[in-house]
């Protein structure tokens, strides 16, 4: 990782680099190492950055350009999936079960057999949705969680961090309501970090990050707490 700056675990969050040093390839690797207390977090979300990682790897922090974003109202929502909110038994809540969401979605891949969501990364997550800040939409059928989502949102935007599924279509109902609550609370944007098939056939387009940095400094405003209550 030639070219890579490196950070002390000590180093205050202003030690994080701006984006315009991000490599080019891989896509967006800003920086290694630093440290996960929701002030690191905090501060790294709204530059537009945000923590990736294998386990027994150290922190990485990650810009790509282009972003993937999701604006609320062009989610598609089709036929199928309006179906299978109406019709297949789906009840969907919110921070009712972060913890539970966040150790699902933390579960290897069928293709896969590790995962990003180190312990590490999960007490720090626990600890920003202590704080307020990091939230869980869930999908649950027949008082059974078989899907959900979480992310972090400061102002009014929304920053997704992953998704499970254990029922067919139950993550997308859990975005679906996801949509519905942003669009009610003046949510914006929801970041979605990497472009993948799947979130573009819900919606999702790529943005250049310069845009997504100016859309951030608009939206993500100190004191509007629009996700408590």
């Amino acid at each position: 990782m030639s070219g890579i700056i490196w950070i002390n675990e000590a180093d205050p969050p202003a030690a994080l680099p701006p984006s315009r040093l991000a490599l080019r390839e891989p896509n967006g690797l800003l920086a290694v190492g630093g440290s996960l207390t929701p002030e690191w977090l905090v501060h790294a979300y709204r530059a537009g950055v945000f923590p990736w990682y294998s386990e027994g790897q150290p922190i990485l922090w990650w810009t790509p350009d282009p972003r993937a974003v999701l604006f609320p109202d062009e989610f598609r929502r089709s036929r199928s999936l309006r179906k299978s909110i109406l019709n297949r038994g789906f009840e969907t809540r919110l921070d009712t079960a972060f913890e539970d969401v966040v150790a699902a979605c933390a579960q290897p891949r069928r293709r896969d057999s590790g995962t990003w969501i180190t312990p590490a990364m999960h007490e720090s997550y626990l600890e920003l949705h202590r704080q307020g800040l990091a939230h869980s939409v869930e999908t649950w059928r027949e008082d059974q969680l078989v899907g959900g989502l979480y992310g972090v949102t400061l102002g009014r935007v929304f920053f997704g961090e992953s998704m499970f599924t254990q029922a067919t279509d139950a993550s997308k109902v859990a975005l679906a309501r996801l949509i519905d609550e942003c669009r009610t609370r003046g949510v914006g944007l929801i970041d979605c970090q990497m472009a993948t098939d799947h979130l573009a056939s819900l919606g999702s387009r790529c943005i250049p990050r310069a845009q997504f940095e100016s859309l951030l400094e608009e939206l993500c405003e100190d004191g509007i707490e629009l996700w408590r209550g």
